[in-house]
């Protein structure tokens, strides 16, 4: 890599900030590049070109929050949709998990710009997380992404008898979605009519699909580890914040 590229693209790749705060800070003259404040927008360096970023927005960032909820059934991820809830409706004092470690005191203002970092279906429950923080996103969402999910999955075979070993191989690598070849995923046997799925990608309604190509019905589907991060013993309709020591 040795042509020029743009700053917050540039900030975004070595995990300074996402590409929105990069744009962000330049604006506001918080962005040097070998010592010379750019506040440009548009502005391009090359690799070997230093970056820093003053202390306001260090300051600004660390003020950002990220929260895990246990998603209910009938909650969506994201927007509003056809009458139901967003998630993010569930972070209020009187639902924060009593047990929660962190030191951290609830200010309405982090309910600002707190976005979902991936999907769960409405009609799936488990851990959720919401963050104000551009570098968790695209940490857990990012096209490069390679952080597991882990999901407990409740199944029905459709077929007569058990579900042949050959199927469950399939399950973990061989299977395509949408005209391309799914991820190897480590998926197995946690008691008899449950599954443990481990996966690195999370295309729309993934495992569902997945299982119903090898003739399995999903009757229930619960996210219990994203990274090093697991749900845990926090109650379903209750969240908490991501605690100082937590990396995904």
């Amino acid at each position: 890599m040795t042509e020029p590229v743009r700053l917050s693209k540039r900030m975004s790749e070595l995990g300074l900030s996402s590409r929105r705060e990069a744009d962000e800070w330049i604006a506001r003259g918080w962005v040097r590049v070998d010592g010379k404040v750019v506040s440009e927008l548009g502005s391009k360096v090359l690799p070997h070109q230093k970056i820093t970023v003053e202390r306001q927005a260090s300051a600004e960032q660390s003020k950002r929050v990220t929260v895990l909820i246990h998603k209910p059934v009938g909650y969506v991820s994201g927007q509003a949709e056809d009458g139901y809830k967003p998630a993010v409706v569930l972070v209020k004092p009187e639902n924060r998990w009593a047990d929660d470690p962190s030191p951290e005191l609830f200010h309405p203002t982090q309910l600002r710009s707190l976005v979902p970092a991936g999907r769960l279906d409405i009609d799936s429950v488990g851990l959720l997380v919401l963050t104000q923080d551009g570098r968790i996103a695209k940490q857990l969402i990012g096209q490069d992404t390679s952080i597991e999910k882990e999901y407990l999955v409740r199944v029905q075979y459709t077929k007569p008898g058990r579900l042949p070993d050959a199927d469950l191989k399939k399950l973990n690598h061989g299977l395509w979605m949408d005209g391309k070849p799914l991820l190897p995923a480590k998926v197995r046997w946690q008691n008899e009519d449950q599954l443990s799925f481990t996966l690195k990608e999370g295309r729309k309604r993934q495992i569902r699909r997945m299982c119903d190509m090898v003739g399995l019905k999903v009757i229930g589907l619960k996210r219990v580890r994203i990274g090093r991060v697991k749900l845990g013993e926090l109650p379903p309709g209750q969240w908490r914040y991501l605690g100082a020591d937590e990396v995904f």
